[in-house]
């Protein structure tokens, strides 16, 4: 199957960070290439450095950003100091965040990421390490619970964690498809008339294989570090525990004084070391809602790195 994804809030991303046609930028995010590429048009005498810890990804965005100056690198983001430290690059002028999954992932029903195809189940952006069908088979009632609730803030986790255990008794759960039935069957009939209550589960179960939420933390602070002073960071989420990670982080790096407020001067030194950049996230305009209803749920936030 073809390897294909829409970029989105493509131009306002970009826009976010270039600023120097000679500078150093990071997509830790390469999909299908789009946003490394809208960049990469731009630079004279720049570099993009994109991460994608998927082959199939960085196979496809080679052929498409075919002599331009991008390196591609098959890691996950959250290698992103070891990487930039093997490439000799210190400082960044710009980075860039898409944290979708890709629709060719959704769209491949191999990879196992849908719950609306019969397929293995797996998950695995990188293609190894630990599966779905892993966690689906071996993790304990009570921690099926908790990824449940924590990833997919799904209300129905004891049912359907118990709805897990007790169908694997029988035989493992091998298939997509398997795992979609069993959740719906574990869910009250109203909840599954009102949406389809396979979405928040099946968003917990990939979170956890891929392990997306710490590598996020680790990554957008290793990668603010790097910016040059006045260089930026867009992150573009698409649910609720991402944005929550990067809203908290970007708060931080623009919080200054910590010192208790009855202390009359502050004795701690610490200065803001980030600028957001608006102050509400931007979100696609109803072009691109109708051209790419996956946008829907996009928000992309901005830093500005003022401080060291």
């Amino acid at each position: 199957m073809e390897f294909s994804h829409t970029s989105v809030l493509l131009e306002e991303t970009v826009n976010a960070v270039f600023g120097d046609a000679d500078g150093i930028y990071a997509d830790l995010t390469a999909g299908g290439g789009g946003h490394s590429l809208e960049l990469a048009k731009r630079l004279s005498g720049g570099r993009v450095i994109a991460f994608d810890r998927d082959k199939e990804a960085i196979n496809a965005a080679a052929a498409r950003l075919s002599g331009y100056p991008v390196t591609l690198v098959n890691r996950n983001f959250i290698e992103l100091d070891e990487v930039f430290d093997e490439l000799g690059v210190d400082k960044l002028d710009g980075i860039i965040a898409d944290l979708g999954v890709s629709s060719h992932q959704l769209d491949d029903a191999e990879r196992g990421f849908s719950f609306h195809n019969d397929a293995p189940l797996d998950m695995r952006m990188s293609g190894e390490g630990l599966s779905a069908k892993d966690v689906v088979n071996e993790y304990s009632e009570e921690d099926l619970k908790r990824i449940l609730y924590e990833y997919g803030e799904e209300k129905f986790a004891p049912k359907i964690a118990h709805g897990i255990v007790t169908a694997r008794e029988t035989a493992p759960i091998e298939r997509t498809g398997e795992l979609a039935e069993i959740i719906k069957n574990s869910v009250p009939a109203a909840y599954r008339r009102e949406k389809n209550p396979c979405r928040k589960s099946f968003q917990a179960i990939r979170i956890e294989v891929n392990g997306e939420l710490d590598a996020l933390s680790k990554a957008l602070q290793d990668g603010f570090n790097r910016l040059k002073i006045g260089g930026r960071m867009a992150v573009i989420t698409f649910h609720s525990l991402e944005d929550r990670i990067v809203k908290n982080s970007f708060r931080e790096f623009c919080t200054g004084c910590t010192c208790p407020p009855e202390f009359p001067v502050c004795i701690c030194g610490k200065k803001p070391r980030g600028e957001l950049v608006g102050k509400k996230p931007i979100t696609p305009q109803s072009a691109e809602l109708a051209a790419n209803p996956r946008s829907r749920s996009a928000k992309l936030r901005i830093i500005k790195k003022v401080s060291d």
